[in-house]
């Protein structure tokens, strides 16, 4: 059964889950991140990840530690477009996009969303009784499929099974977290301003 509050763990990323709660998810595809690397953040993150098991630290510092880490050591390593970049063909990308677009307001509000050549970004609020979880394998299931289809791909997995989520506290934070998705492209070195990715929803404002 989805976990709809506390704290877990799966794979090499610590979650948080509060009821009712905002987050910041990114989820990449399967060969983004070379073995050697992944192990080498799994190091990075122990202390990190033992502070939070052991009550040693404020939940919500933790939780701010680890977003920045996240965006240094994860994120900084993903906006090389390191692997397949299956996201990079425009065909591949609507399909995602528009999978995440799907059910917004019904299942989930949508605060901010970014698709970029081997990872997604997406700020959310799940609706009623759709957890996060859910939510993701919803997204992920669906456009492995249909991304697979287009690719001519058969028995090879799309996405990484591991995501990372943020619970975001405040109202700060959650316009950090719609900034930082819908500024990706451009720290990434895809485009000058933020309307100008088309697979972004700053492109549909």
């Amino acid at each position: 059964m989805p976990l709809d509050s506390g704290y877990h763990s799966r794979g090499y990323l610590p979650h948080i889950k509060v009821a009712g709660a905002a987050y910041f998810v990114t989820f990449r595809l399967a060969d983004s991140l070379p073995r050697e690397v992944v192990l080498r953040l799994k190091e990075q993150r122990d202390e990190l990840l033992r502070r939070a098991v052991e009550g040693r630290q404020d939940e919500h510092l933790i939780g701010r530690e680890l977003h920045a880490w996240y965006a240094v050591k994860v994120d900084s390593i993903l906006d090389r477009h390191g692997g397949a970049a299956w996201m990079n063909q425009k065909e591949v990308a609507n399909v995602v996009a528009s999978a995440l677009r799907h059910f917004d307001q019904k299942r989930y509000h949508l605060h901010a969303w970014c698709v970029m050549p081997n990872h997604v970004h997406a700020v959310l609020r799940p609706l009623a009784d759709h957890s996060l979880e859910r939510i993701l394998h919803s997204w992920k299931s669906f456009t492995a499929t249909e991304a697979n289809k287009l690719l001519d791909r058969v028995g090879q997995p799309f996405w990484q099974h591991e995501s990372y989520d943020h619970w975001i506290r405040d109202d700060a934070d959650l316009w950090h977290c719609c900034r930082y998705t819908e500024e990706n492209p451009i720290k990434a070195g895809m485009c000058s301003e933020q309307k100008a990715w088309p697979w972004s929803s700053a492109a549909r404002k």
